[in-house]
């Protein structure tokens, strides 16, 4: 329950203009962040050195961001995604995106439900966080009221808002905020939500009071490695994206690119995007349904029949999808993801077939 003269005193003090010290600036922020929505909200400050540490596990640990990207880029993991080659340096520094940034506000938003999609033959699989509306939007829309009431509360300040678009190793920064830990299917585990929160951040150069930095609790467990059909994550904490599921059905492009045969049966029936290493992660049992209505998903996306799907033209694709993450594979990629679903389901099919008997009689 909200305690009402203290939220009566965080919106009067947006209102008054005046100068506030960081601490009450921090709070201040961080009770307007939950008011807007978002489940967490944490604060990391940069260094007065270019590039933080990752204060995750050893290998991590002593690596610079920049160090990192540069490592990830040169063994080629990046795939086809030769956006991520340039620049690396804005990429690592957010104080090159934005001269003078001090902090970095990182929220997040739970996109957890408690529908179960539907499995059965005829169907593809969608990932979980592309069942509702867009995730940009929802949490888009937030980020620049939150960014307004920064600039009420600090006229002289400036921001920078993101949600997965901009040039900001935002899982890192998460970790450094307090959200969680970078897990070992390099994606951000929460000890609240587990591996269901949606990342963004505002870039301020207001000087704010960080959190502690998120421990790595991942301990021995290897379940994400072992579970990943395809194996793209070649070691802990780093994934191969060429052979990701994930990159391969949402960001590789063309109608028929030349992939190996392994990996197209890997994919199975996932036509955009993969929860195998999500999905496996202990730390989701104690994970709760989401609070907002835009994350639910549609009878479409929930039980997507593969052969409704394949006689969508580009129109009626574009249509049905105008609101949805599943708009990112465009029509020309999302058929051929439904391509190669249906031939690995027909495939699937021949090998679950009883042998005929040597007399031609059923068995």
């Amino acid at each position: 329950m909200r305690f009402e003269p203290l939220h009566r005193a965080i919106h009067g003090a947006f209102r008054v203009r005046k100068t506030v010290m960081p601490e009450l600036q921090t709070a201040l922020i961080k009770q307007a962040a939950r008011d807007l929505g978002f489940d967490v909200v944490g604060i990391s400050r940069l260094p007065h050195q270019p590039e933080p540490a990752l204060n995750d596990h050893t290998d991590f640990s002593s690596t610079p961001l920049r160090d990192r990207l540069q490592e990830w880029l040169r063994r080629g993991f990046h795939a086809s995604m030769a956006w991520m080659t340039r620049d690396p340096e804005r990429r690592a520094d957010p104080a090159v995106v934005l001269p003078g940034c001090r902090s970095i506000i990182s929220v997040g938003m739970n996109y957890y439900t408690d529908q179960h999609a539907d499995e059965r033959p005829g169907n593809g699989r969608i990932a979980r966080y592309a069942w509702g509306l867009d995730y940009h939007t929802v949490l888009g829309d937030r980020l620049t009221r939150l960014s307004e009431r920064l600039t009420v509360l600090a006229p002289e300040s400036r921001h920078r808002a993101y949600v997965d678009t901009g040039p900001v190793m935002e899982k890192a920064w998460a970790q450094q905020a307090g959200l969680g830990w970078i897990g070992k299917h390099s994606n951000l585990v929460s000890p609240q939500f587990g591996s269901w929160l949606l990342l963004g951040e505002i870039l301020t150069t207001l000087e704010l009071d960080p959190d502690e930095a998120g421990t790595d609790l991942c301990g021995s467990c290897t379940l994400c490695i072992q579970a990943c059909p395809t194996g793209a994550i070649t070691e802990p904490y780093v994934v191969d994206a060429g052979r990701c599921i994930s990159y391969l059905t949402i960001e590789l492009r063309g109608s028929e690119p030349s992939i190996s045969d392994e990996l197209r049966r890997g994919i199975g029936n996932r036509i955009f995007g993969c929860d195998d290493c999500l999905d496996i992660c202990p730390y989701n049992h104690q994970a709760e349904p989401t609070r907002e209505p835009g994350f639910q998903p549609t009878p479409l996306t929930i039980s997507p029949s593969l052969t409704t799907l394949k006689e969508m033209n580009e129109a009626t694709f574009a249509a049905t999808f105008a609101d949805s993450p599943l708009k990112r594979a465009k029509h020309v990629g999302f058929q051929r993801n439904l391509s190669w679903a249906m031939d690995n389901e027909v495939k699937a099919a021949s090998t679950r077939a009883p042998a005929p008997s040597s007399s031609g009689a059923p068995l």
